[in-house]
């Protein structure tokens, strides 16, 4: 009788064990889906892919941490642009390379699990590598939060900043640095947070440059397909990327 007791025991050790180790599994099988539809990132689509090219008197190549659109007959500042959250940099190919067709040396970063946030400092390496060049900075959504934070840390390195559906925070209060300012936002824009967006005016200067795109939302200032969360469009993606690109260049112009 108590072979059998301490047999039973040991098979019951064994069930339990085996229960726990099948819930781990699923534990972790779990906890991993969720990791992965969390930080899956939004990719480039169609017009972003036929924009990575070399094409138009503008060169395109890649480095380990950036994307470099270089114009043949570079003019006026270059720019620095960091992505959106969870978007992947080649998802600004068009932006980039309009900017670079007009003569405007631009660079997106590529940021570590595409999130600006890992990696603020990235500009460091970038303006190390070009360190005759006047840069302009900005990005758009968390990107552009960033660059914000990156200017109030090194005031003297950044000629002008620019959001793009984007706004800074107290931390990153470029209020006070001296140089000009430009915001771009969607009327349709379903993701910023209006409340913070509009408490973000008060770390932009006084004379900070306003656009608003009518129809505009948050995902078509990049080419990479519907944003989780984000309103339809009233206007086509072409239409924004065009209204942004002017914009832009209209800014920059100031600055010649």
């Amino acid at each position: 009788m108590m072979l059998r007791n301490r047999y039973n025991t040991g098979r019951k050790k064994r069930g339990i064990g085996k229960f726990l180790l099948v819930l781990l599994a699923l534990i972790v099988i779990g906890c991993g889906y969720v990791a992965w539809k969390l930080l899956t990132p939004y990719g480039p689509q169609e017009a972003a892919q036929a924009a990575m090219q070399t094409s138009d008197g503008v060169t395109v190549s890649e480095q380990e941490n950036w994307i470099d659109f270089k114009p043949a007959k570079p003019a006026g500042k270059s720019v620095l642009f960091y992505p959106g959250g969870l978007v992947k940099p080649e998802s600004y190919a068009p932006l980039a390379h309009e900017l670079a067709a007009a003569g405007h040396h631009t660079i997106i970063a590529k940021m570590p699990v595409n999130l600006a946030v890992i990696k603020p400092n990235l500009a460091d390496d970038i303006f190390a590598a070009y360190p005759d060049e006047e840069f302009v900075m900005g990005g758009h959504s968390l990107g552009g939060s960033m660059a914000a934070r990156y200017a109030v840390a090194h005031p003297d390195a950044l000629q002008g900043i620019f959001f793009l559906a984007s706004y800074p925070d107290e931390k990153g209060s470029v209020k006070n640095l001296g140089i000009p300012a430009l915001s771009i936002l969607g009327t349709n824009d379903g993701v910023v947070n209006m409340a913070k967006y509009q408490e973000g005016r008060m770390y932009l200067p006084t004379d900070t440059v306003y656009y608003t795109i009518e129809g505009g939302n948050h995902a078509q200032f990049g080419d990479y397909g519907h944003q989780k969360g984000d309103s339809e469009p009233t206007t086509s993606g072409e239409d924004q990327l065009n209204q942004t690109v002017k914009t832009l260049l209209s800014w920059l112009d100031t600055m010649k």
